[in-house]
């Protein structure tokens, strides 16, 4: 089985979003990360403002933003929401889960977090990672992305809390159930390393 989608889990800190994007890139694969709000906006017909509220984890999909090619995604995938419906988390998520159905369909795609181990789990050609590091290792590099100041100590315990939940609620699982993925890895040695290694893996399971 050739695999067509990673899926990439992570500890805040811990680097599994831009592995996830060095992945993507070595692939030539699309990135399905931060994106995601504006479409799933633009398929509620809600400001993306809105969708933030109940999302995973709100920094990491702010900053790399294609606005025109998710619309397009968007409605490629049938995820207009009905007029009289109302946006809640809920709602939220199974548009979050038709997207990442669609991005499987289409597949050579790389997608962070939001459920996909789930969505995704019975799927063999869905190769699915988790990302963790050495808790010294995240507050070296948190404090050089969070803005000065900021309580880090804090932030990783919230951020990790709201994943965590995030998957227990709505998918009943355990964040860190090893059985939900094909590789947990830590990041300590690098970034580009541990990129390398994923990829390695992925291509000894084919």
């Amino acid at each position: 089985m050739k695999y067509r989608i990673l899926t990439v889990n992570r500890e805040f800190g811990s680097g599994g979003g831009r592995i996830a994007q060095t992945i993507a890139q070595n692939l030539g694969w699309k990135l399905l990360d931060k994106d995601i709000i504006d479409a799933i906006a633009y398929a509620a017909h809600v400001d993306a403002k809105v969708v933030r509220r109940y999302d995973e984890h709100v920094e990491s999909w702010l900053r790399r933003v294609n606005q025109q090619a998710m619309r397009s995604a968007a409605l490629a995938a049938g995820l207009e929401l009905r007029d009289n419906a109302v946006f809640d988390a809920e709602e939220m998520v199974k548009i979050s889960q038709k997207i990442i159905e669609q991005a499987h369909a289409e597949g050579n795609c790389v997608i962070v977090g939001r459920g996909s181990q789930c969505v995704l789990q019975h799927k063999p050609d869905a190769f699915h990672v988790f990302v963790y590091a050495p808790h010294k290792e995240r507050i070296l590099r948190l404090r050089a992305r969070l803005e000065k100041g900021a309580d880090i100590e804090q932030r990783i315990r919230t951020v990790d809390a709201e994943r965590a939940k995030y998957l227990q609620e709505y998918y009943s699982k355990h964040w860190l159930n090893p059985h939900l993925y094909d590789l947990m890895i830590s990041s300590h040695e690098d970034e580009d390393s541990t990129a390398r290694v994923i990829q390695y893996a992925m291509n000894n399971e084919e």
